[in-house]
């Protein structure tokens, strides 16, 4: 059978009760919910499903109806850069599936989205129609408050739906990519500044490590600040030298590293090398983890 990722990214991260909703409107058949995380000071839920094509087109369309009808733009405010209220929907290749599967499947419900509730869509990542669409960074550049000048823009026109922003949903992102970590690391101080000069030094985008995506936030009434970081490739970029570099940065400006979290799911490999690395096992094998000598054996 073929199993999907589905990791769709609403602005609400403050209202337990419009998350809910959100989420329940994504339970339908062929469609199982894994995780919903909500971050107060990014102001943004994620919420992760897996199951077949038409299960998820159906689950993101019902997840678009709830949140379009309950999340406004125009009063919406929140560390994490965002374009859409329903802001990115990614589809990611897990089992018998391929990413050319995915990306079939991005265009389809990206146009559905478009055509149902006239809101612009952009393609980004393996999905994207132009190379200059494939970093998310760069089509969410300007967000919401800039998005109705962007869409005047010839090399802006979107991929589907109106040349003009939706005046409370703002657009849609869609896109099929590969299993990411969303890694963040709160720091010991309340100053942004330092948070702010280790995301620079981290990411990839100004010179730091390959397939790291990071920023500097404040968090809302705690005594610590967050480099908040997506890691596109956690096997050619390790959580553990990511979270190394952060350490090293932090101790440069007499700061420590107060906690670190995962947002959402995480693929057992990135925690099995971190294991390995700061335990230095030596000849450690996949197999030795218990749960999985279980699976290969049934």
């Amino acid at each position: 059978m073929a199993i999907i990722e589905c990791v769709p990214n609403i602005s609400e991260g403050r209202d337990a009760d419009r998350v809910a909703r959100c989420v329940a409107a994504c339970r339908v058949h062929g469609v199982t919910v894994l995780n919903a995380s909500s971050d107060a000071s990014h102001h943004r839920s994620v919420i992760t499903l897996i199951g077949d094509a038409a299960g998820l087109k159906e689950a993101v369309l019902g997840l678009c109806a709830e949140a379009y009808a309950s999340i406004d733009l125009r009063s919406h405010q929140g560390e994490h850069p965002r374009m859409g209220a329903v802001d990115v929907v990614p589809f990611i290749p897990i089992d018998g599936v391929t990413m050319a599967e995915c990306v079939a499947l991005a265009r389809d419900v990206g146009a559905a989205i478009a055509d149902r509730f006239e809101v612009p869509v952009f393609l980004y990542e393996d999905a994207a129609s132009v190379a200059a669409r494939k970093n998310l960074e760069d089509v969410r550049r300007g967000e919401f408050e800039g998005l109705a000048d962007k869409l005047t823009r010839d090399e802006w026109v979107p991929d589907f739906g109106p040349r003009r922003a939706h005046p409370s949903a703002g657009a849609c992102i869609v896109g099929a990519r590969m299993p990411l970590v969303a890694f963040n690391i709160n720091l010991a101080t309340t100053r942004l500044d330092v948070a702010k000069k280790i995301a620079t030094a981290v990411r990839f985008s100004s010179g730091g490590l390959r397939f790291v995506k990071a920023m500097g936030i404040a968090l809302d009434g705690r005594d610590a600040v967050q480099v908040s970081m997506n890691l596109t490739n956690y096997e050619k970029t390790p959580v553990f030298r990511v979270f190394d570099m952060v350490q090293r940065e932090a101790a440069r400006y007499g700061v420590s590293v107060l906690e670190s979290e995962i947002v959402g799911l995480v693929p057992a490999g990135a925690l099995l090398a971190t294991a390995e690395h700061y335990l230095q096992l030596t000849g450690f094998s996949a197999q030795q983890v218990l749960e999985n000598k279980v699976r290969s054996a049934t």
